[in-house]
């Protein structure tokens, strides 16, 4: 049995992928000093030449790799706070949460540094992505806290739900690089410390002002929350 013959549009669109997979297995193994488009197009069995009917530069390439990374893993993480939310007293299924983000730094982590590097660097052609990405993220964990209750009415509270969910992005990044350095060998650990955490941001958010000294509210799983 024969196979049907590609169309045009579908071989493009096959050999944009390969080089995508090309780009990501170097950026990997090289870092992005070993990314060229010589070394690309060679992985991914195209002329060099090919590379400049998909990409416009290697920029282009860096900025298609991040946001593939960066929607794979916002549908992860959506669908594993889904799960957690359906069953709030599920510690594991909590941990998931942040368990899911820091292995998916740990699988790419050139991704990381390069966005990280860019956001800061005001002459990279990246800057402008690296920045909408962050705030892509913000808004994605503002979101998952106001779905759990924690609504914003007012500018002070969409404040502090922006702060808190740039503090749990900030943490889940530097325990993974910890990570990678050797300094923290167990990601189990590095997200029961984020869970930690996250219930003190929620407290933070349910005292109001986070400034009264009242008692303390019960914990995200805490069956008192479910009554």
């Amino acid at each position: 049995m024969t196979s049907t013959p590609l169309s045009r549009s579908e071989a493009k669109d096959l050999t944009r992928r390969k080089l995508i997979r090309a780009g990501l297995a170097i950026l990997d193994e090289e870092g992005e000093a070993g990314l060229t488009t010589v070394k690309v197009a060679k992985a991914a069995g195209i002329a060099q030449s090919s590379f400049y009917v998909h990409f416009k530069d290697m920029q282009e390439l860096l900025r298609v790799l991040a946001e593939e990374g960066g929607r794979r893993l916002r549908h992860s993480m959506r669908e594993a706070r889904r799960a957690a939310r359906e069953a709030p007293g599920d510690l594991e299924r909590h941990r998931d949460t942040f368990r899911i983000p820091l292995e998916a730094i740990c699988r790419h982590p050139e991704l990381l540094r390069i966005q990280l590097r860019a956001r800061h660097d005001p002459s990279s052609s990246l800057r402008d992505f690296a920045k909408e990405t962050a705030a892509a993220y913000r808004e994605h964990h503002a979101a998952d806290l106001a779905a759990l209750g924690y609504t914003a009415d007012d500018e002070h509270g969409r404040r502090r739900l922006e702060m808190i969910a740039d503090g749990i992005n900030a943490a889940t990044n530097a325990l993974a690089i910890g990570h990678l350095e050797g300094r923290y060998p167990d990601l189990d650990e590095a997200a029961d410390i984020l869970v930690a955490l996250s219930r003190g941001a929620l407290r933070l958010l349910r005292s109001g002002s986070g400034r009264d000294e009242g008692p303390r509210p019960p914990e995200p799983d805490d069956p008192a929350l479910h009554d």
